[in-house]
């Protein structure tokens, strides 16, 4: 089994490399459950429904051009679409990339206090995903931050 540091991973948002500034990805997926339970069943059972799938991503604050908040600013209320890989080599089998199409419709513009480092957490929501070590395809919508 292949054990290693994932501190290299790349992103790229609406054709803008950031993974200078991010300090965390997260792509969780998932599907709606659908209960399809009938008379007579003795247990529940569900049918997939739509996908409900998550990519959070953690910035650093910045503010200089074609930096995070520029680009997150430039994105609002629009969709654009996100790029993610395991580090910034070329797509394989051992380094797939993650595509969605993200509504951008929340931005966190200041977080911080006198004392701490404060990233900038985002949470999107995507209708659909692709995973892929030699295509990439567009995908997904958006949802709220966390503090």
């Amino acid at each position: 089994m292949a054990i290693f540091l994932n501190n290299g991973v790349s992103v790229t948002l609406n054709s803008v490399d950031l993974s200078a500034y991010v300090t965390a990805v997260t792509i969780n997926q998932s599907f709606d459950e659908l209960e399809v339970t009938a008379m007579g069943d003795t247990s529940h059972k569900f049918a997939k429904g739509l996908e409900a799938s998550t990519i959070t991503l953690d910035f650093l604050n910045d503010n200089a051009a074609a930096t995070v908040i520029p680009t997150l600013r430039a994105a609002y209320g629009t969709t654009v679409t996100v790029v993610i890989k395991q580090t910034s080599a070329a797509v394989s089998a051992t380094n797939p990339s993650y595509t969605a199409s993200i509504l951008v419709n929340n931005l966190q513009n200041v977080n911080g206090d006198s004392i701490n480092l404060k990233p900038i957490d985002y949470i999107y929501l995507q209708q659909h995903s692709s995973c892929s070590s030699r295509i990439r395809r567009n995908n997904g919508k958006a949802k709220d931050n966390k503090g």
